[in-house]
C-alpha cells in the first residue's frame, strides 16, 4: 500500500505518439485511485496529431482529455524537437502550481525535447521504459533514448537489460527501479475488451489463419529498395496466409510514391486497413497467426500474447522478447521470413515463456516510487 501523502504534489506526464498513451493511460488510473493529493496534468505534444493515430486511442484507453496540447506536428527531427521543447518550455514557466516533476515514457522525440525543458529549469524527470538500447545510432530513438536517460532523476526499467545498460553507461543505481512493462497493464486490461470487437470477423478473416503486419519505421519505408523487398514478401506471404495490414500515414504515402501500393491491393488475400485503434489493433494480434512488423511495443505485445513475432529490422531494445519471448530479429536477410513462417506455419517455432515484470502491476510499482521519490 502507498504511504499517506504528506503534500500536495504537481506533477505533468507527456504523450506524443500513442505508444506513450498506452503506457501512460495505467499509471494515471493508478494515480487516481491511490494517491489524490498528487496534482496530475497530462500534455499531450501533438507528435501524432490525426485522431486516427490517437485521439481513438485515448478514448479507448479511458483517459482523460489532454490538460494542455501543444501541437507540435510534424516535420525533421530538429524541428519537430525544437518546437516540443520551446513550446513546452513555456509551458513549464506557466504552470499554477509549479510543477515538481515530469514524467516522460518511451524514446519518440517529445521524450527527449520535454526532459530536456524540465531539466533545464531544474523540475524533476522521471523516464519510464529507461535504459533499453539497440545499439545502433542511426536509429534516431536511440540517441533519444541514451540523452534521457543521461538526465533523468528516476528511471523505471522494465527488462533487465535495461539495468545492466544503465550501470555501464555509469547511472548511480539509486536512480533506477526495475517495474516491468506498463504497456503490459494496458494489455491485460484491455485484452477481453479488444476480442469481443473480433475484427478479424469484421473483415472475414479467420482466428489464427491470418498474419498481422505493421510498417512504419523510417529506416524501412524511406529507402525505395527495402520497402520495394517488404512489398515482394508480403506478395508472397500472401500466396499463403491472408494478410491483415493497418498501413500508417507515412508507410501509405511512400507506397503510393513508389507505385507500390497498386500491388498490395490487387492481391484478394492483402487487407490494407486505415490506422487501427488500440482495441481493434489488439483484437487482430491477439487472434493472428503471426505477426510481422518494425514496432518496438508490439514485439513486446506479442511475447504477453504468446504470438510468433518476426521483427523487420536488424536489431532491437528489448532482447527479452528474443531471450524470453516469441519475438525473432529477421535482420536484412528477408529470405529468412519465408524459412521462419514455415516453422510457424508447422508448429516449430518457439512458444515463449512468461517475462518477469510484465504481470500488468508496473503501474502500481511505479507509483510507489513517485510517492516515495517526489512526496
Amino acid at each position: 500500500m502507498v504511504a499517506s501523502v504528506r503534500q500536495v504534489v504537481p506533477i505533468a506526464f507527456v504523450g506524443g505518439a500513442r505508444p506513450n498513451l498506452v503506457k501512460i493511460g495505467p499509471i494515471l488510473r493508478v494515480l487516481t485511485n491511490r494517491c489524490s493529493r498528487f496534482i496530475r496534468r497530462l500534455v499531450h505534444t501533438g507528435q501524432h496529431y490525426d485522431d486516427g493515430l490517437s485521439g481513438a486511442f485515448l478514448r479507448q484507453l479511458d483517459m482523460p482529455a489532454p490538460d494542455v496540447y501543444l501541437g507540435v506536428g510534424s516535420g525533421s527531427h530538429g524541428a519537430q524537437t525544437a518546437r516540443t521543447l520551446v513550446t513546452f518550455e513555456e509551458y513549464l514557466l506557466s504552470a499554477s502550481p509549479a510543477l515538481r516533476g515530469v514524467v516522460v515514457v518511451g524514446d519518440v522525440n517529445s521524450t527527449l525535447a520535454c526532459s530536456l525543458a524540465a531539466a533545464k529549469l531544474g523540475i524533476a524527470v522521471a523516464h519510464v521504459e529507461a535504459g533499453l538500447r539497440s545499439f545502433d545510432r542511426t536509429m534516431p530513438e536511440e540517441i533519444n533514448r541514451v540523452v534521457v536517460d543521461a538526465i533523468a532523476d528516476v528511471l523505471f526499467v522494465s527488462e533487465p537489460s535495461g539495468e545492466v545498460n544503465l550501470k555501464r553507461e555509469g547511472i548511480a543505481p539509486s536512480r533506477v527501479r526495475f517495474v516491468g512493462n506498463v504497456m503490459i497493464d494496458s494489455l491485460a486490461r484491455e485484452l477481453s475488451n479488444a476480442r469481443a470487437v473480433n475484427m478479424p470477423s469484421a473483415i472475414g478473416v479467420a482466428e489464427g489463419g491470418f498474419a498481422f503486419v505493421t510498417l512504419h519505421r523510417p529506416s524501412n519505408v524511406d529507402v525505395p529498395a527495402r520497402l520495394r523487398a517488404f512489398v515482394e514478401l508480403l506478395d508472397w506471404l500472401g500466396n499463403t496466409l491472408p494478410i491483415v495490414f493497418p498501413v500508417h500515414p507515412r508507410t501509405r504515402e511512400r507506397l503510393k510514391r513508389l507505385d507500390l501500393l497498386p500491388c498490395l491491393a490487387a492481391n484478394p488475400a492483402v487487407h490494407l486497413l486505415d490506422p487501427l485503434g488500440y482495441r481493434e489493433s489488439v483484437s487482430f494480434m491477439a487472434a493472428a497467426r503471426m505477426v510481422l512488423t518494425d514496432s518496438g511495443g508490439i514485439q513486446e505485445e506479442t511475447s504477453y500474447l504468446h504470438i510468433p513475432c518476426l521483427t523487420l529490422r536488424p536489431n532491437t531494445e528489448r532482447p527479452v522478447t528474443v531471450t524470453e519471448g516469441t519475438n525473432t530479429v529477421i535482420g536484412d536477410d528477408l529470405r529468412q521470413a519465408a524459412s521462419l513462417v514455415s516453422d510457424i506455419l508447422a508448429g516449430r517455432y518457439k512458444a515463449g515463456h512468461s517475462i518477469a515484470g510484465w504481470d500488468g502491476h508496473a503501474a502500481e510499482r511505479i507509483v510507489d516510487a513517485l510517492v516515495e521519490t517526489w512526496v
